[in-house]
């Protein structure tokens, strides 16, 4: 949850350790019947026993709230009256997503990371509170760049538009509070090499100095230099399952 390690995967889980696996996959089921809901869970596992501490309802965004309630309907889950109520306002507006547009041979990505949380951010590189606030006070949209992003680095944070570390994943606690905020939140860079000194970074192989734009794709999990054009679009198979509920 500190961020300050890269979490290995659930594939890594399931062939460690297979009954603890097939555990946590029968308590994530009993979880989401009993509340009728996608639940946001931590867990933990010592000595090979699995322990469940704290669940609560899963944050979302709209397009993932309006999925999740289809899905959870489709399953039995939840009534079709109740997956109404919760996709209630949610039109085009509301389910329209960023995704970057690039041009046939156009420059290829700098580095990869993993996605946490989804949209896409362009700003201006910072490596800390001060700058974030500087530069917002001088106007600019600013991306946060991070070893690992702590509980003191909320406030740069909550300034910028999105949030890019080189360790952690995407149950880390700055992720979790990234989603939370709206944020952009890409982590687990292994690419990303931070010379704070110099107030400098290294980018798949490139050297950026603070300042210099960059632009996060929350859904791919994609670093691109500079600002990459980038249109809105509607998911249409959502559109058409909504219609579908709503006219049932």
């Amino acid at each position: 949850m500190s961020g300050r390690r890269s979490a290995q995967g659930h594939d890594q889980l399931a062939a460690a350790a297979p009954p603890v696996w097939h555990e946590l996959l029968a308590a994530t089921q009993q979880l989401e019947q009993a509340f009728g809901d996608m639940q946001d869970f931590e867990f933990t596992v010592e000595n090979g026993r699995l322990w469940l501490l704290q669940t609560r309802a899963g944050k979302r965004t709209a397009q993932a709230t309006a999925r999740i309630a289809l899905d959870l309907a489709d399953e039995g889950v939840i009534s079709l009256d109740e997956a109404r109520r919760r996709t209630e306002g949610l039109g085009e507006d509301q389910l329209a997503v960023p995704r970057v547009v690039t041009e046939d041979g156009a420059a290829q990505p700098l580095a990869q990371a993993v996605s946490a949380a989804h949209g896409v951010a362009i700003g201006e590189i910072v490596l800390d509170e001060a700058a974030a606030r500087a530069r917002q006070a001088a106007g600019a949209t600013v991306l946060l760049l991070r070893q690992d992003a702590e509980t003191r680095d909320l406030a740069a944070l909550d300034i910028a538009a999105g949030l890019l570390t080189a360790r952690g994943a995407r149950t880390s606690h700055a992720a979790v509070v990234a989603r939370q905020l709206g944020k952009v939140c890409l982590v687990g860079c292994e690419q990303l090499v931070i010379d704070t000194p110099h107030r400098r970074v290294r980018l798949g192989g490139e050297e950026l100095a603070e300042g210099e734009v960059l632009t996060l794709d929350g859904g791919s999990g994609a670093i691109w230099r500079g600002a990459v054009r980038t249109v809105r679009e509607v998911p249409q198979d959502l559109m058409a399952r909504l219609a579908a509920l709503r006219a049932g």
